[in-house]
């Protein structure tokens, strides 16, 4: 037989490959569960241990345990406790340099005996600091030189060969989890937390408050309540894209209502002209629906769903407006359906009774109004 012939890949059926595939996730899934139940006092003492700790959880591995290691390290810092990872080989070429005595090391080794990671054991032992180790036996070098033992007992790879790190991986990577939330539960760790550690992409948008993300109100229409309807269409420009809603104010400068182009659409629909050269709030929306400043996005867009809103006023403690909350700025944080099923259009802010205009109409319903 030729040597290409010895290494063809084996031809698996549709059917072969489906019951390898979930032999994988069932022998994982029997690992975790297993770990689950050995859980004992020597958790809580971990627990302890990083709770208490003054420094930062220096998180150190190698291999597909250093990856798994990364990852804990990520968790551990996103959900509330300072979390450094440090590689084992640079460690020892002067990155050792980065722990101190407050720290404490979180160290993952499935044997316990890796070159790399022993040969870190005594210089944290010099500086005193306290070592977390996940292992399979506290019997092996990192589990004897530990200060508390995570010991994953025996786990049988999921790989064909037995060799692959997979099975262990998956229960260092729970115990990691585990370990981690179990410490922010302790922290009282909140979403207001949360928010100011993802304060980007949807995720952010949504925890994060309305301040950062409104429309500043130089980027918004504003315009007293006393001017008419063809004055306020007429002399209002904003700089940027537009929003629909025009937000009208008092002599205080305080929200009194909104007008939005919908409404504009509606008056020549309805063919009330006379109404152009009025004043605004004779047509305007009173006493629209408001968010303060302080609001959490995921409360305000939540509020549009249920209300079918496209635009929402912010003001300050004194009922001026500060901007706006336009749906074209918020429609990847908006629920995926509102009280109905529907996602948010129009809505109370907009006369609710008639369908927005759209655009292209809107903007020339403007030109008519021009003198």
């Amino acid at each position: 037989m030729s040597m290409d012939a010895a290494r063809r890949p084996a031809e698996l059926t549709p059917f072969e490959q489906l019951r390898f595939a979930r032999h994988v996730v069932q022998q994982e899934s029997r690992a975790l569960a297993e770990l689950a139940r050995r859980l004992d006092s020597r958790f809580c003492h971990a627990v302890e241990l990083v709770y208490r700790c003054r420094g930062s959880v220096i998180v150190t591995g190698i291999g597909k345990a250093g990856l798994i290691g990364q990852k804990i390290m990520a968790t551990l810092a996103s959900t509330g406790t300072h979390s450094h990872w440090l590689h084992p080989a640079e460690a020892v070429h002067g990155d050792l340099g980065r722990i101190h005595a407050s720290d404490v090391a979180l160290v993952l080794s499935q044997s316990g005996e890796t070159e790399e990671v022993v040969r870190l054991l005594p210089s944290l032992g010099e500086m005193q600091v306290p070592v977390l180790a996940v292992t399979a036996s506290a019997d092996s070098t990192l589990g004897r030189a530990a200060t508390v033992v995570l010991e994953l007992g025996r786990v049988d790879e999921a790989c064909p060969l037995g060799l692959a790190p997979s099975t262990s991986t998956t229960a260092m990577l729970a115990l990691g989890d585990a370990l981690a939330l179990v410490v922010s539960r302790m922290r009282d760790f909140g979403r207001e937390d949360f928010a100011r550690f993802h304060p980007a992409g949807s995720l952010g948008r949504t925890l994060s408050r309305v301040e950062h993300h409104l429309r500043p109100l130089e980027q918004c229409r504003v315009a007293s309540e006393s001017r008419t309807v063809r004055e306020v269409f007429v002399d209002l420009r904003t700089p940027g894209r537009r929003t629909g809603a025009i937000m009208l104010v008092d002599g205080d400068g305080k929200l009194s209502g909104l007008f939005t182009d919908s409404d504009l659409a509606r008056l020549f629909e309805r063919r009330r002209d006379r109404e152009l050269d009025g004043p605004i709030r004779d047509v305007m929306t009173h006493g629209p629906l408001v968010v303060p400043l302080g609001t959490r996005m995921s409360d305000a867009v939540g509020l549009m769903a249920r209300r079918k809103i496209s635009e929402l006023p912010v003001i300050d403690g004194q009922g001026r407006p500060v901007g706006l909350i336009d749906i074209t700025d918020v429609v990847g944080v908006l629920p995926s359906d509102g009280a109905d099923g529907e996602t948010c259009l129009d809505g109370p802010n907009a006369s609710a009774q008639a369908s927005p205009a759209p655009y292209r109409v809107v903007c020339e319903l403007e030109d008519d109004l021009r003198p």
